[in-house]
């Protein structure tokens, strides 16, 4: 068994959130990094023994495709140390976009939101991602007086591709990702709209 580092590269960012969990629910891997690479895409990171990584970026790319992402793949077996600062390099700026392109999981972080989800019940996380702020804008809103959910963040991928991420227990965020995919249309495009039933931790550590 080898030590290897799987790359997923898709279009949207609810696919790839949505295949990294996928990911490491299928095999024992780990988040290693999340990167925006400013082209209406978003890259995952995942590291583990050769076997486990195959697993999980076959099931990553198959959720999604199916999502609407266009994914690209690549596992790189035994990686030379001489290539880890570009793999796995530091947290990145981007003046354009106005946040950080470059994530790194956040464990402490991880930690208090598992104790929030396990205290509150609150074991789901909803996606809503568009291409236009009115449109994810105007559905979050729509979405958050449909039911008790609470906004984690956005992210923003440049393109106008956009998503904003609410958490609760999954009939609330079930009924409020529906009741804002609903109000898309009329403002906008709709890329992705998914609700994760009891995250993986890899998701939680990497949300924005």
């Amino acid at each position: 068994m080898n030590a290897a580092i799987g790359f997923l590269e898709t279009t949207g960012y609810t696919p790839a959130m949505i295949a990294l969990d996928v990911m490491c629910k299928t095999a024992h891997v780990e988040a290693l990094q999340s990167e925006v690479n400013d082209f209406l895409g978003f890259m995952v990171k995942i590291s583990g023994e050769i076997d486990a990584v195959q697993s999980a970026i076959e099931a990553g790319k198959q959720i999604a495709t199916e999502l609407g992402g266009k994914p690209v793949v690549k596992i790189l077996a035994n990686p030379e140390h001489q290539i880890q600062p570009v793999i796995n390099g530091p947290e990145e700026y981007n003046g354009l976009l106005e946040q950080n392109v470059v994530h790194h999981p956040v464990t402490d972080e991880i930690n208090q939101e598992e104790e929030e989800m396990t205290t509150d019940n609150l074991d789901a996380l909803g996606f809503i991602e568009t291409q236009g702020f009115t449109a994810v804008f105007n559905a979050i809103d729509q979405a958050c007086k449909a039911a008790n959910v609470e906004v984690v963040g956005k992210e923003k991928l440049g393109g106008g591709y956009v998503t904003v991420i609410i958490k609760g227990d999954v009939a609330a965020v079930k009924a409020a990702v529906d009741a804002g995919e609903a109000e898309v249309s009329k403002l906008g495009n709709l890329i992705a709209a998914y609700v994760i039933a009891r995250p993986s931790t890899s998701v939680l550590s990497l949300l924005p």
